[in-house]
């Protein structure tokens, strides 16, 4: 999509939609409805049977008040023991899917291939089973933030080599799993992996590289996912038959007015994440716009040449059509204009495009300032990913709303969420015709949300964190989800 056709498509589509009626047609009978967790948050187990450590292992014991309460996922939810009732949980949802990840260091202790840990090989076929066994597909991600720490101290994504390292692992795991597992995806959130680890430094591994470090990661990232896309093609696609995908963590970002210099920055900010990490794997290169501005920012802070690492002629070679399936992590939609005076003194990802954001006091939030309730934006990001990109297949890999309780069960908030964002999923599919394919809850149960540690809540199950046990107990929404999968409407 050109600039000219931006501003004419987002001319005539912009609009401040607060309440929109509830789609309750029935969603088609091949569309999927699933939960997700991943390895780090839920499973515990952080030292047992000849796993090695990772990166947040190494962070949280780093010392206090890296993470929220100084807590740990040293036994989190305790799923390395308690899989089985975590299936059970799922089989009461009634899901079609269940969305987890595989720990690379539990599999390969030092992140190599020459150590295969079989007690982790072991629990993941064990959990696999048990999916399928009670007609659940798993739908297994590769990297959900928790590289191992004999990588990162070797330079992590900042190691070129790390795109054999990626391949190495991946390639194991279609060895291992693949004739289970036919949905993959590589990487989730490079945003959060590359900005807020090696950019900013909010996130393990801390890397503090604003604007230079955020880039290099950002472009190993997407290479290492052409690597795993390309061994799966050559040599497992024949006959395991399944599919590669890519999980991108995506706001909505809407114009704060209809004023062409606002149109333009909403699609600036757009463009930095889908034209970063999407748009390599789909056309081959960065998109222009994210070229252009990085480089133009770059020369008027005095670099020689653009912050932003160019591909080569064969890499983007590489890069182009290496994308099955888009993951999409969706909760909440910012306003954006044009910046109207620019700090050159400052770096990073967030400063290289040049936007101001907000989001109105009058929009829900919830226990996170970041997270408000804005289930309208849901469907205008799905319009865009179809127009900008042909109309790819979607999956929603992450939803959720979280809430700070310790034991809030009557979760009427995050029924409304769930539904009104489901619902916007549906007009979006059958009103724009976008091919969204699946749906999926975050989160199963509530776990370690990172630096937030136990504090937030997403859980459609909640944890008794201070039970050895760790009591699950179904909540009023995961009721209300059950009845959604079983019935294949939001009301």
């Amino acid at each position: 999509m050109n600039n000219a056709a931006v501003f004419i498509y987002y001319l005539a589509a912009f609009t401040f939609v607060k309440v929109t009626a509830l789609n309750t047609n029935p969603f088609p009978k091949d569309f999927k409805f699933g939960v997700a967790t991943s390895s780090y948050q839920i499973e515990g187990g952080w030292n047992e049977d000849g796993k090695g450590e990772n990166i947040w292992d190494h962070l949280v014991h780093m010392g206090p008040f890296v993470v929220k309460n100084n807590d740990t996922g040293d036994v989190a939810c305790d799923s390395y023991h308690k899989y089985k009732e975590d299936v059970a949980m799922l089989k009461e949802l009634g899901v079609n899917h269940y969305r987890f990840s595989i720990s690379w260091s539990r599999l390969l202790p030092t992140g190599f291939t020459n150590k295969v840990n079989e007690a982790g090989v072991q629990y993941y076929k064990n959990l696999i089973k048990e999916l399928k066994d009670n007609g659940i597909e798993p739908l297994v991600t590769l990297y959900h933030w928790d590289l191992p720490q004999p990588l990162q101290d070797l330079g992590g994504f900042f190691n070129d080599n790390f795109i054999d390292w990626f391949g190495d692992y991946a390639e194991l795991c279609f060895e291992l799993f693949g004739d289970d597992v036919t949905n993959w995806l590589t990487f989730n959130e490079p945003r959060m992996i590359c900005v807020f680890g090696y950019g900013y430094g909010w996130y393990a591994p801390l890397i503090k590289s604003p604007g230079i470090g955020d880039y290099m990661c950002a472009k190993n990232l997407v290479l290492a996912h052409a690597r795993a896309w390309h061994i799966y093609d050559a040599k497992f696609r024949t006959t395991q038959k399944g599919t590669v995908g890519f999980v991108i963590d995506s706001d909505w970002w809407e114009p704060s007015s209809n004023k062409t210099e606002d149109l333009a920055a909403a699609e600036m900010a757009r463009q930095f994440v889908w034209g970063t990490f999407i748009n390599p794997l789909i056309n081959g290169d960065h998109s222009s716009i994210v070229k252009e501005q990085i480089a133009s920012r770059s020369k008027r802070q005095g670099y020689k040449r653009s912050r932003l690492p160019e591909f080569t002629e064969a890499q983007k070679k590489y890069l182009k059509g290496t994308l099955d399936i888009i993951g999409l992590n969706h909760y909440s939609t910012t306003l954006i204009s044009a910046q109207k005076s620019h700090n050159l003194n400052a770096l990073g990802f967030f400063s290289d495009s040049e936007v101001d954001s907000r989001q109105p006091d009058d929009w829900e939030r919830t226990a996170s300032e970041y997270l408000r309730v804005v289930p309208w934006g849901m469907r205008k990001l799905l319009k865009w990913v179809k127009d900008t990109y042909n109309n790819p297949k979607i999956i929603i890999t992450e939803n959720g709303y979280n809430d700070d309780k310790v034991k809030l069960l009557e979760d009427d908030r995050r029924i409304y969420y769930i539904q009104n964002y489901l619902s916007n999923v549906r007009d979006a599919m059958e009103k724009d015709g976008v091919n969204v394919v699946g749906y999926t809850v975050w989160s199963l149960m509530d776990n370690l949300e990172w630096i937030s540690g136990y504090t937030l809540k997403y859980g459609l199950y909640n944890v008794d964190f201070n039970s050895p046990n760790r009591t699950r107990t179904m909540k009023k929404s995961a009721q209300y989800y059950k009845k959604v999968i079983a019935t294949r409407r939001v009301g």
